[in-house]
């Protein structure tokens, strides 16, 4: 079973529990595994003990019910597809023994019996009144219709890059649950087959360790407990199914029957566990048995939903809390830069655009932690050649919100001083014209820090940095860069959710927002906005989901193209495919000046800061194997 993509599709199965009724509980399982056929399932699970019901309770001594559920999973097994894993809770009779297992099933084949290793026997949990604990059963092969049956907590079933592990209900519990070894070993899927019942608080509990379990293994977690149609003698049972990604819950659902879905990228969970491997560092001194899984499934399976935004929370509620989070941990680093270094004075060059407006308003934060003088920020506008007057009319607006002065220094005569120095024409556009105007700023900008014994603080954000838009030893420069982990689409968000907190910013931030993004160094003859940055480069929303999935989930330049048709279905193919070529080639290409960046905190899990985050040469072949042509 191997996936082009690195995605499967995985669900667990709960359905009305018929107890002591076995016959019923496999039609309800076969019913299921029909509907998993159906929806092209690669692994399915059912819930602890599901085709007996785990509140049974001494029914489970009765060998008739051990023999029918036995001939049970032997009509089950005639419908398991080649394509499925399926995965059943049940009692398990070995040398006089009973054990409470999960029998994993492949095509017309039992793959293998995982005991549940850890009892429950408090409160309203009586489990080794019938069962023995398997956590000592290793080596251990059984015969079931002629056949050896693998049987112990010692297997792991690889299906090429998926691998299996197993544990049962309480076996999460506990300090140090089996998942945590089967991880160390190898497995990157974890399957619980659980009978938890429920009181006030435990679904939220249950829920955050699952999550937890799947985080700190970098795993996916598929979960499922038994529900409606448990004897409610003294319990309820509510059917919980989780299915949680490295920390990240995929689909959850509560007190409902039928399937629980998702789909889960091994590739992302491959790559962490290459990226975080101090985590794999622990003692690893577990025997494990690797049961390999021949299956004829090859899966071009691609999801129906990619979140276009990946660094954007969906939810506004939680959306905004974590907005105001990020720029008091962006003014929490200046505030300890400027208290570290004694020094009580800033520089800021504004523009009337995004990233120079959430500077100013981190600097004015980190002020307030330091309880500084307001007098002490500077704030320098320099219009140019082609300062546009709606970004100069931002600039007086925002300045007048916050009450702070600004000083106006027209940059016009140096620059073309400078350019007639070079014997440069002042009507040609190119790179040295838009260049002049942007190191001239920085020059006016260090020399007056210098003036007022203070730092310049820096404007520019991740997203120029992943593309190299910014002049070298220029806008690229400063003695502190705030943004330099924020995207460019983050800062809208930022700056919109901060306006929320502070009405009188609210109207200024919003035409802020909506001021198409430039470097305004190409005049036009009526002072509007000539230069507009995504029609030079393609939009922000593409190259910041690039971004994302390059860098953080080291994903092929290929998946990333075959997501971003998803998440951005409105945007032409052609467009999507053409702008992931800009990124990649501007990504190589402009290292170098990553290679120098100023210092600048980090607040969130991308950076690309060369003294932590990315370490690349500068010289780097853009042309390399990473960077190959798209195969449509």
């Amino acid at each position: 079973m191997n996936s082009k993509y690195g995605f499967y599709k995985i669900a667990s199965g709960n359905f009305i529990t018929h107890v002591g009724e076995v016959n019923k509980n496999k039609e309800e399982i076969i019913s299921l595994i029909n509907e998993a056929k159906e929806k092209n399932i690669n692994v399915l699970s059912f819930s602890e003990l599901s085709l007996i019901g785990y509140t049974a309770q001494d029914l489970f001594f009765h060998k008739e019910l051990i023999d029918d559920e036995f001939n049970s999973f032997l009509e089950v097994l005639k419908i398991v597809p080649s394509s499925m894993i399926v995965v059943i809770g049940g009692i398990f009779s070995y040398l006089d023994k009973l054990y409470d297992v999960a029998f994993i099933l492949g095509k017309e084949k039992i793959l293998g019996i995982v005991p549940k290793s850890f009892l429950p026997n408090y409160n309203e949990f009586y489990e080794k009144r019938r069962f023995t604990s398997g956590k000592n059963i290793k080596n251990t092969n059984v015969i079931i219709n002629d056949e050896e049956v693998p049987f112990g907590s010692d297997l792991i079933f690889s299906l090429g890059e998926l691998k299996i592990g197993i544990e049962i209900c309480e076996d999460l519990w506990v300090i140090d649950p089996p998942s945590n070894s089967l991880c160390l070993n190898g497995a990157n899927l974890i399957i619980n087959l659980s009978a938890s019942n429920e009181y006030i608080g435990k679904k939220e509990y249950r829920r955050d360790l699952v999550k937890l379990q799947s985080a700190k293994n970098y795993c996916a977690y598929l979960y499922t407990s038994s529900g409606f149609g448990e004897s409610t003698q003294d319990l309820v049972f509510s059917g919980h199914q989780i299915i949680s990604t490295c920390g990240y819950i995929v689909s959850e659902k509560y007190d409902e029957i039928g399937l629980n879905q998702g789909i889960i990228d091994l590739n992302k969970i491959t790559n962490d566990r290459l990226k975080f491997k101090s985590a794999f560092e622990c003692k690893n001194d577990k025997n494990y048995r690797y049961i390999n899984v021949v299956s004829p499934c090859n899966i071009d399976l691609l999801p129906n939903f990619v979140d276009s935004h990946p660094f954007i929370l969906s939810n506004v509620e939680e959306r905004r809390k974590r907005s105001l989070e990020i720029i008091s941990l962006q003014a929490k680093g200046l505030a300890s830069r400027l208290y570290n270094s004694h020094f009580k004075d800033v520089v800021i060059g504004i523009s009337g655009g995004l990233d120079s407006t959430l500077a100013l308003l981190v600097i004015v934060e980190a002020y307030k932690l330091l309880n500084l003088d307001f007098s002490k920020i500077h704030v320098l506008t320099l219009p140019g050649f082609a300062t546009s007057k709606i970004t100069f009319k931002n600039v007086k607006n925002l300045l007048k919100a916050l009450n702070l002065s600004y000083e106006k220094i027209n940059i016009k005569e140096l620059a073309k001083r400078h350019l007639y120095d070079l014997k440069h024409p002042l009507d040609k556009y190119d790179v040295a014209y838009e260049n002049t105007q942007a190191r001239i700023r920085t020059l006016y900008l260090m020399d007056y820090a210098n003036m007022v014994n203070g730092l310049v603080i820096g404007t520019g954000d991740l997203s120029e940095l992943a593309l190299g838009f910014s002049t070298y030893n220029g806008d690229h420069m400063s003695m502190y860069g705030v943004n330099g982990s924020v995207p460019k689409t983050l800062i809208k968000t930022l700056l919109t959710d901060y306006s929320y907190k502070y009405k009188n910013l609210e109207k200024v931030i919003k035409d802020i927002v909506d001021t198409p993004i430039s470097p305004e160094l190409i005049p036009s003859a009526n002072k509007d906005i000539a230069q507009k940055t995504e029609q030079i480069l393609g939009k922000y929303d593409l190259h910041d989901f690039f971004l994302y999935h390059f860098i953080r989930n080291s994903f092929t330049k290929e998946k990333i193209y075959q997501l971003a048709k998803i998440a951005f279905k409105d945007i032409d193919e052609k467009y999507i495919k053409d702008t992931l070529e800009i990124f990649m080639k501007r990504f190589f290409t402009q290292q170098f000046k990553r290679s120098c960046l100023p210092d600048g905190p980090k607040v969130g899990s991308v950076s690309l800061s060369p003294r932590g985050d990315l370490r690349l040469a500068s010289d780097l072949n853009y042309l390399n194997s990473i960077n190959k042509d798209i195969n449509e």
